[in-house]
């Protein structure tokens, strides 16, 4: 249909993929206000035709259209799987289904995931090597391997003669708006919420990742969700500074609260650190994004989190976040916890126990019974004096 948009982004290269205005969750897990984009890239050598990553569940006509308007797909020589996760590769089947002379160009630990999810026969499939080439004629697509970003299998294509970046997920964000990343005014703060939410535990690799490709001349990156990045200076700053964890004088404030009397010494809390020069960013759980939570534990150097005791443990929304911040491994140096009770204390001992596993230093805790008192409150701000100290000194 003429109404489905394509766009040219390189001599003989095009964006064939889709956008999801109307989703709204992904994994079950992390918010999409934004929507998404599921990017695919159509690339037309004089000799061959490459196809790189498909399309979440649902689109796979929407997609077909897309690649008819330019060639027909049964003309496409390979599809590169950059990573095996559905909503870049589910269309596989369908692709393959509509061209019987089409090979999966896939990293080695890839070829068993092709077999395994999509079913592509073994003699469809070709083993990508860490970099290892193939030839369209007058464009070469380069393979490399980027492991854990963020499924074991992924890696990233690169078209030498265009010295395009295809990463898959790495350098991408959630967002149905944009082609381009000078389209989208608040585009870092997009990246680092997604960096937060899938690329934050992975930061080790996203680091031996950089390395890789620092010697690239790359003119563009075309992640696989979001706008293409033609200022790639900008996301690669960015994402250097987050794998390798720099944070700022910058503390999270997390609480739930039942009867408002951990609130209050959150308050308490949060207003000193910010009266000593801390960048703060608070979430009541009860209303927060977890988007913006993963966004702002990117750059936090401390957590305060603040959370009841409920028959016998932690308030379930503490638990909720304590062990968020343990899967998402940020690079936090210090952290606070404040918590109240009723007639039985452990809250404390029950977040200490889960983010005993999180390598910062807890510079203090605080369980009081009932609302707090004067004193209390007293002892909450020379805790956030404290706190803050240590910020400023590390």
């Amino acid at each position: 249909m003429i109404w489905r948009n394509t766009a040219k982004i390189s001599e003989n290269v095009y964006w064939v993929g889709v956008r999801d205005w109307n989703r709204r969750l992904f994994d079950a897990l992390i918010p999409l206000p934004k929507g998404t984009s599921y990017n695919a890239y159509l690339i037309i050598g004089k000799e061959k035709k490459a196809l790189i990553d498909t399309v979440n569940p649902g689109f796979e006509k929407e997609f077909e259209e897309k690649i008819e308007s330019i060639v027909n797909p049964e003309e496409i020589d390979y599809v590169i799987m950059n990573h095996a996760e559905p909503d870049h590769a589910a269309a596989i089947p369908y692709i393959m289904a509509l061209n019987n002379k089409a090979k999966l160009v896939t990293s080695v630990r890839g070829v068993k995931m092709a077999q395994t999810f999509y079913h592509v026969p073994a003699e469809r499939i070709i083993a990508a090597h860490d970099g290892e080439t193939i030839s369209l004629g007058d464009k070469t697509l380069r393979f490399i391997e980027a492991p854990m970003l963020h499924w074991p299998e992924t890696m990233f294509t690169y078209l030498q003669e265009d010295k395009i970046l295809f990463p898959c997920d790495f350098f991408g964000l959630h967002t149905a708006n944009g082609l381009y990343d000078d389209e989208i005014d608040d585009l870092l703060v997009h990246a680092q919420r997604y960096f937060g939410e899938i690329m934050m535990p992975f930061r080790t690799m996203g680091q031996k990742a950089i390395e890789k490709i620092k010697d690239l001349e790359i003119r563009m990156i075309a992640p696989s969700h979001g706008p293409i990045h033609r200022n790639p200076e900008r996301i690669l700053n960015a994402y250097k500074k987050w794998v390798n964890g720099d944070t700022k004088q910058k503390a999270i404030v997390i609480y739930a609260t039942m009867w408002t009397s951990t609130e209050k010494m959150v308050q308490s809390i949060a207003d000193t650190l910010t009266s000593e020069g801390i960048e703060i960013a608070l979430y009541n759980l009860t209303t927060a994004d977890l988007g913006d939570v993963a966004k702002d534990l990117v750059d936090s150097k401390a957590i305060v989190l603040g959370a009841p005791t409920v028959l016998g443990g932690m308030h379930p929304l503490g638990v909720y976040v304590t062990y968020l911040v343990k899967a998402l491994r940020p690079a936090l140096k210090f952290g606070v916890i404040l918590s109240s009770y009723g007639w039985g204390a452990s809250a404390v001992k029950h977040a200490s126990e889960i983010l005993g596993q999180v390598p910062f230093e807890v510079v203090g805790a605080m369980e009081i019974n009932g609302p707090p008192t004067e004193n209390d409150i007293h002892l909450v701000v020379e805790l956030g004096k404290k706190l803050a100290k240590k910020i400023k000194e590390e």
